[in-house]
């Protein structure tokens, strides 16, 4: 019998990209919300090493799956560890800013500190997790979280963005290492950030100063990124947004019922996906 390993998805609600560090990343400041919709992970104790199958032919299984990375991460830390099987079921997609790999690392990486009883804390999980992908640490607790820095840097929030969001994924592929080379013109000294934190501290806060500043530089370029997220406000979304670098635009709508409304809309001409925040 193999061990599940719970993966969940993300969305950026604002997203300031600050300015790039010497080791190649930027600096950002970003609420991460966690979605209740992910892909599946199922591991398994094997003699040695680390093996990885997938339902989908796109999947890397070799060392530079994130997964693999998690995996000699920790044997690194750990050289107690035994091997591992691991097959990942695919449903998040490929470069759509939902966080999928990075998820999938988070779950491996709790899966096997479970599996051989290593009873890691989650602060020794996000260390760990932060020399596999920047992302990787926020899915280690998940929920709503501040994330400055590389993304590495959290900040646990008292409570979700709540609503039912709609996630629209049209059939684009854009490159994050695109966005970051291009924004870098956009990029201003002395950026004022805006207190996001303070939007949380009550019921009832608005949306409205959380920008992604990525859509500065994907709208122009791909134009239908913009025609959805405008069609989603039209549709009764209390707040649109791309995730990250895109290609997802996710609307949150109050009601159920509106969420389940637009998606008729979009779907079947894009990939729709209605979630939850955990």
């Amino acid at each position: 019998m193999g061990l599940d390993c719970p993966t969940f998805s993300k969305v950026n609600i604002g997203l300031k990209i600050l300015s790039k560090r010497n080791d190649g990343y930027h600096n950002i400041y970003t609420v991460f919300q966690e979605l209740d919709f992910g892909d599946s992970i199922t591991i398994k104790k094997a003699d040695s090493g680390c093996t990885i199958s997938s339902n989908v032919d796109w999947v890397p299984t070799g060392e530079s799956n994130i997964c693999h990375k998690a995996y000699t991460a920790l044997k690194i830390k750990h050289s107690e560890l035994g091997g591992v099987s691991i097959h990942i079921k695919k449903h998040i997609p490929t470069s759509s800013g939902l966080g999928g790999g990075s998820a999938n690392g988070a779950a491996v990486l709790k899966g096997l500190s479970k599996l051989y009883n290593l009873e890691l804390s989650d602060d020794g999980l996000e260390k760990i997790g932060s020399e596999v992908g920047a992302d990787v640490p926020f899915f280690i607790r998940g929920q709503t979280q501040l994330g400055e820095e590389i993304g590495d840097k959290l900040t646990p929030l008292s409570h979700p963005v709540e609503g039912t969001y709609l996630l629209v994924i049209p059939d684009l592929s854009i490159s994050t290492a695109w966005a970051y080379a291009e924004i870098k013109n956009k990029l201003k000294s002395g950026n004022i950030l805006p207190n996001f934190t303070s939007f949380f501290s009550g019921d009832n806060f608005s949306l409205e100063i959380f920008e992604n500043d990525f859509e500065r530089i994907v709208i122009p370029a791909y134009p239908e990124i913009g025609a959805i997220k405008q069609k989603l406000l039209e549709l009764g979304a209390r707040f649109a947004s791309l995730s990250g670098s895109g290609s997802t635009v996710y609307g949150i709508f109050d009601e159920d019922a509106s969420a389940k409304e637009a998606e008729l809309f979009f779907h079947p001409a894009h990939q729709t996906i209605l979630a939850n925040p955990t």
